[in-house]
């Protein structure tokens, strides 16, 4: 069975994004260390366009081969006139409003979100599935997440976008790792307790 991995940015307050989404302020954390540990540990998370232009887009997948991700997400790479941001996966795109796919590579999934992602975990691959976001998204596939990798970055931003949009229900994770970075950002990881 293939794990679903919930790989998120947030603030120290556990938001990631500003009240309207913007997660723009974190882009500054991505310096020359915290880049080399992405390209080394995860290098599939970096978007096709990112990846060509620190010329590593022949770097293979390590740990993901598939991406869900909701709309707002796609919304940021689509405003940019990118209509398939992560070509190097399957891309998969939670939208109860967008009815059709504006790239061949991208499929959307309008009903039946746990339904589509548990077909997803059951495929035969020894790679994972990357939850990318949003909020809504992943407060919608809380009890599917299999593993927790937060990009805490050290600042607090007071409100914002959580990142679980959903209601109260504890779920209970164990810590794998914790790793720190000079620029003040730490990853942990989590796998969940079942």
């Amino acid at each position: 069975m293939r794990k679903l991995t919930y790989f998120i940015a947030c603030s120290i307050d556990g938001f990631i994004g500003g009240p309207d989404g913007d997660a723009s302020f974190m882009v500054r954390f991505a310096d020359e260390e915290f880049l080399e540990f992405l390209k080394s540990e995860y290098p599939e998370t970096l978007p096709t366009h990112g990846r060509r232009l620190l010329g590593i887009d022949d770097l293979p997948n390590k740990r993901f081969d598939t991406i869900v991700q909701g709309r707002a997400s796609y919304d940021l790479a689509l405003k940019e006139g990118i209509t398939s941001p992560y070509a190097h996966l399957r891309e998969y795109v939670a939208s109860r409003t967008l009815t059709e796919s504006p790239d061949p590579n991208v499929e959307i999934v309008s009903t039946d979100l746990i339904g589509r992602v548990r077909e997803l975990k059951a495929e035969d691959s020894a790679l994972d599935i990357y939850l990318c976001g949003g909020s809504v998204v992943a407060g919608e596939l809380v009890d599917e997440i299999d593993e927790l990798v937060i990009k805490t970055y050290p600042v607090i931003l007071g409100t914002g976008m959580p990142m679980f949009a959903s209601g109260f229900e504890m779920a209970e994770f164990v810590t794998d790792s914790v790793r720190t970075f000079g620029n003040g950002a730490v990853v942990r990881t989590y796998h969940r307790k079942r």
